[in-house]
């Protein structure tokens, strides 16, 4: 797939952070259906620090993979700040990474008045570090969010891997 420049350049970007600092990355993705792994792996060298991607669309796949809390689907919901929080952390105990995004929102079409369709939830975590978590309602159809999603994740950590 060709993703867009920006999101390539962005890719890059951390790729060169990462393997400066020696941090090892892993992503859980619900809404972005891996799109994020996908970014991130199409850089040339990505190995030496993208260690793993969980694409955990289910409720079961998010507790299962990532152990986030039974207690957060009921309290929250799946496209929450708890959850978001839950899955980046999550992804780096489970993948025995130091650095990690999580993304989960309703990309479309359909939503409701509570949780509407471009609602996204994106958490970044990093050992050593307070958890960043960030709320979005983007715009534009189902594919058009879902990039949005991304960008926003590699903004994101890019930001935890430079600190």
């Amino acid at each position: 797939m060709m993703y867009p420049e920006v999101l390539y350049v962005m890719g890059e970007d951390l790729f060169t952070t990462c393997r400066k600092k020696g941090l090892r990355l892993a992503v859980a993705e619900s809404c972005t259906g891996g799109l994020l792994s996908g970014c991130i792996t199409s850089v040339a060298g990505a190995s030496h620090v993208f260690e793993r991607g969980f694409i955990t669309y289910s409720n079961k796949s998010k507790g299962e993979l990532l152990g986030v809390p039974a207690h957060i689907f009921m309290e929250h919901g799946a496209t929450s700040a708890p959850c978001a929080i839950a899955m980046a952390e999550g992804a780096l105990t489970h993948a025995k990474a130091n650095l990690s995004a999580a993304i989960t929102g309703i990309a479309g079409p359909e939503g409701s008045d509570n949780k509407p369709a471009g609602l996204v939830f994106i958490a970044c975590a990093r050992e050593g570090f307070q958890t960043l978590l960030e709320r979005h309602q983007f715009s534009g159809d189902r594919e058009r969010v879902r990039l949005q999603a991304v960008e926003s994740a590699l903004r994101l950590l890019n930001q935890m891997a430079a600190n």
